[in-house]
């Protein structure tokens, strides 16, 4: 018995000195170190795929030769809805509940500036932003005027051999019967210069030019196609590149801005904050700015939203006499005074 009593008593003290030479004494958890990372450091830009969704107004050729451009550039498919800017406002409209677009380009300022107080775009820096025209990107750099129109007076040569009127004038004896204007409800530029027309000068040239017999033939296609045909001798607020492009295709067509000065509208590019596809979105964005894209708007006769580029076959920014825009005052009426032509040109 003694001798498994000393046998038990030595097993025990082997496995005390056991469990002491294993055992280390717990850190607070309060002073545990943290382990160490590297710091991290910008990475490349993500490899673009996929699509991005684009709503733009016309021309159709520089809306497929921006897309085919972007492809080319990125490997990113574009899928382009084209319509008036009525048109495209309509249609987001639409899809309010199931968004679908990534960027829309508007042929308005004045509407851009109600997307961006609606809270519906996003802010963003575009590539070039340095070379775009003073004032073309909005303060909180959300609206991106990659390109810009202005209207002008446009005639048809045949009916009216050489007109140089003001805006003015248009309401006299001389030309009644012979004004057309496009839908300003469907036709943004139109819309813009309406506006700010009126907030510069009142209502009354345009009420003589209504009792003088002006009509609304429709969106701007249709209204360049009454005076194209000699339905109508003079197009007012005609938007100027479609007048370009026709008289480079022989249209018996000219053009000019009326000394009273006109409105040179930014097309706004925008990101909506439901954009599926921001990544897209963004390097679209930067394309819209590049030597490649820029070129293709002066080529199809709109004016280039960087300064540092400038077109043949048109007339350039510098001399295009401007009425001043104070498009917070233009945008909190344009809509009424859109619908005012309207009402009083039927």
């Amino acid at each position: 018995m003694k001798k498994i009593l000393v046998l038990l008593l030595a097993a025990v003290m082997c496995l005390g000195l056991a469990a002491c030479g294993n055992s280390t004494t717990p850190t607070p958890s309060s002073s545990v170190e943290p382990v160490s990372t590297p710091e991290s450091t910008p990475s490349e830009p993500a490899e673009l795929s996929g699509k991005v969704t684009v709503y733009m107004p016309s021309p159709a050729g520089l809306a497929d030769q921006i897309a085919a451009g972007f492809k080319a550039a990125t490997g990113v498919e574009v899928e382009v809805f084209q319509g008036t800017t009525g048109e495209i406002l309509a249609r987001l409209e639409a899809e309010q509940a199931n968004p679908v677009a990534d960027v829309v380009i508007l042929a308005s300022w004045s509407d851009g500036l109600s997307m961006k107080n609606d809270g519906k775009i996003m802010s963003y820096t575009p590539a070039n932003a340095d070379k775009v025209v003073d004032g073309w990107i909005d303060s909180d750099s959300m609206l991106f005027g990659y390109s810009a129109s202005a209207v002008g007076v446009i005639y048809n040569t045949t009916v009216i051999p050489e007109l140089s009127a003001d805006w003015s004038e248009l309401g006299g004896e001389a030309y009644k019967g012979q004004l057309a204007i496009p839908d300003p409800e469907k036709s943004g530029a139109c819309k813009d210069f309406v506006a700010g027309y009126v907030n510069a000068n009142g209502w009354t040239d345009f009420e003589a030019m209504a009792a003088n017999g002006m009509t609304v033939p429709g969106a701007n296609k249709a209204a360049l196609e009454a005076v194209t045909t000699g339905e109508v001798g003079i197009l007012v607020a005609g938007v100027d590149y479609n007048a370009y492009s026709s008289i480079a295709k022989g249209e018996p067509l000219a053009i000019y801005y009326p000394a009273g000065g006109t409105v040179v509208n930014p097309r706004p590019a925008m990101i909506l904050n439901t954009a599926p596809n921001v990544d897209n979105a963004k390097a679209f964005i930067d394309y819209l700015f590049s030597d490649e894209a820029q070129k293709m708007v002066a080529s199809e006769y709109l004016l280039p939203g960087r300064s540092d580029v400038q077109c043949e076959g048109r007339t350039n920014l510098a001399d295009i006499p401007q009425i001043t825009c104070e498009w917070d005052k233009m945008m909190a009426i344009a809509s009424e005074s859109a619908a005012k032509i309207n009402e009083i040109c039927q």
